[in-house]
C-alpha cells in the first residue's frame, strides 16, 4: 500500500505541473481561440485528476491529513464551477449539481473554520481564511442561480474567475511545497498576486460589455 501511495504522489506532482504549464498557456492565451480552449481542457482535467488523487493519499493509512482533504474539496470548488460556468450561457440550464457543489463547499467551509477550534482547541488561519472563501463564494453562487437572466450574463466572468481561482489553487500548492515563502506566507500570496489579475479580466469583461 506503501508503494502504490508514492506512486500516486509522483503522479499527482506531475500532474500538477501539467496543470501549471497548460493553465498558463490558457491565461495567456486569446480568450475563445483553439489554442485557450485545448489548453484550458487540459488544465481542467489535469487539475481535477491531481487533486482527487492528492485528497485518497490524505485519506490513506500513513499519510492521513484531514488539513489537505479540506483544501482538496475547496480546489475543487472552483475548477467544476469555472468549468461548469460555461453551461450557463444556455437556456434552461439544470442548476442541480451546480447547487450541491455550492453546498458542499459551504459545509466544508464551515468545518473548515470549526473543526480546528473544536478538536484541537485552536483556529487554523490557512484553514479560516479558505473556509471563509470558500463559503462567501458558495452563497454568492446559490442567490445568483435563482436569477437565471442574470447567470446567463454572467458565465464568461464566473468562468474565467473560477477557473483562475483554480490556478490560483494549483500554484498554491507548488509554492508551498517548494517552500519560496517562510511560514504561512506562502498560502496567501499567490491568493493576492491572483486576485489582481482576477480583477483586471472581470474589468475588462466589464468593459466590453
Amino acid at each position: 500500500m506503501e508503494q502504490v501511495v508514492k506512486i500516486l504522489i509522483y503522479i499527482h506532482a506531475s500532474l500538477g505541473g501539467v496543470a501549471l504549464i497548460t493553465g498558463l498557456v490558457a491565461i495567456l492565451t486569446p480568450k475563445g481561440q483553439t489554442a485557450h480552449k485545448k489548453s484550458g481542457s487540459v488544465f481542467f482535467y489535469a487539475m481535477l485528476a491531481s487533486v482527487i488523487i492528492s485528497m485518497f493519499v490524505a485519506l490513506s493509512p500513513n499519510h492521513h491529513n484531514p488539513f489537505l482533504f479540506a483544501i482538496g474539496i475547496f480546489s475543487l470548488y472552483f475548477i467544476l464551477t469555472g468549468f461548469r460556468a460555461l453551461k450557463f450561457k444556455k437556456q434552461n440550464t439544470n442548476l442541480t449539481v451546480d447547487r450541491w457543489i455550492s453546498a458542499t463547499m459551504i459545509i466544508t467551509g464551515v468545518l473548515m473554520i470549526l473543526l480546528p477550534v473544536i478538536v484541537a482547541k485552536n483556529s487554523n488561519i490557512i484553514l479560516t481564511v479558505f473556509g471563509a472563501f470558500g463559503i462567501l463564494f458558495s452563497v454568492k453562487d446559490l442567490i445568483l442561480y435563482k436569477k437565471p437572466k442574470q447567470l446567463r450574463k454572467s458565465w464568461l466572468r464566473l468562468h474565467l474567475s473560477k477557473m483562475l481561482g483554480g490556478y490560483i489553487a494549483a500554484t498554491t500548492a507548488f509554492v508551498v511545497v517548494n517552500q519560496f515563502f517562510p511560514s504561512f506566507y506562502g498560502w496567501f500570496i499567490p491568493g493576492i498576486i491572483g486576485g489582481f489579475v482576477i480583477a483586471y479580466w472581470n474589468r475588462k469583461i466589464t468593459k466590453k460589455a
